[in-house]
């Protein structure tokens, strides 16, 4: 018997249908594929070996590899869901849909309570709170006391804690946010509803120094 050799295009590691991954999520085929341009470009800006690592996402990001932000590390951890340390195609895709302004709210508060969940406890932490409550704050460019960030984490927190039991669970992060819409505000991308313009944002851009 002959050898045959294919010639199909071998996809990289993580890579998945786009019709598979249009059927589960917000996305269209078309912007699927319009998307894997975008992830060919920021998975090969460093390393070029077709997956998403966290140097790459950074510098997507801020144009600096190694610009320390906990949002950042935060976002990459639950785009990576499989925690092999590097974002492939599908979780890319999954996780872009979140943001997507047609994705679910349900799915938003979702994300953002595995966000503030920074020790991966199941529920959100007096301590969490405080983390991101500071770090909000020092990108705001917002300097306050400590007895102000103090005040603003109680409050928030009793706020939260409905049951009094020392930790937000998933039910109370829901109730929380409701009343506090404004939590989401930054899970919403307008833009990927028109995918085929300029990205606002997760451009590769040249490094560039502190």
């Amino acid at each position: 018997m002959g050898c045959y050799q294919s010639k199909k295009t071998r996809n990289p590691p993580g890579y998945e249908d786009p019709n598979l991954l249009a059927s589960q999520t917000p996305f269209t085929v078309d912007e699927v594929e319009a998307l894997y341009e975008l992830y060919k470009k920021i998975s090969t800006s460093i390393f070029n070996d077709g997956l998403i690592h966290k140097e790459e996402f950074q510098l997507a990001l801020f144009r600096n590899r190694n610009k320390k932000n906990l949002f950042a590390d935060r976002i990459f951890d639950l785009f990576d869901y499989k925690r092999n340390g590097v974002i492939e195609f599908g979780e890319f895709i999954r996780s872009l849909g979140t943001f997507h302004p047609n994705a679910p709210v349900a799915d938003k508060i979702s994300f953002t309570f595995r966000l503030y969940d920074l020790r991966h406890t199941g529920y959100i932490e007096r301590d969490d709170l405080k983390e991101m409550v500071v770090e909000i704050l020092h990108e705001s460019e917002l300097v306050l006391s400590d007895d102000v960030v103090e005040i603003i984490v109680n409050k928030s927190f009793w706020e939260a804690d409905a049951k009094g039991d020392g930790r937000i669970d998933r039910d109370e992060w829901g109730d929380f946010v409701s009343i506090n819409p404004s939590l989401l505000k930054n899970m919403t991308l307008p833009y990927l509803k028109d995918i085929g313009k300029v990205f606002p944002s997760f451009e590769v851009h040249p490094e560039v120094e502190d």
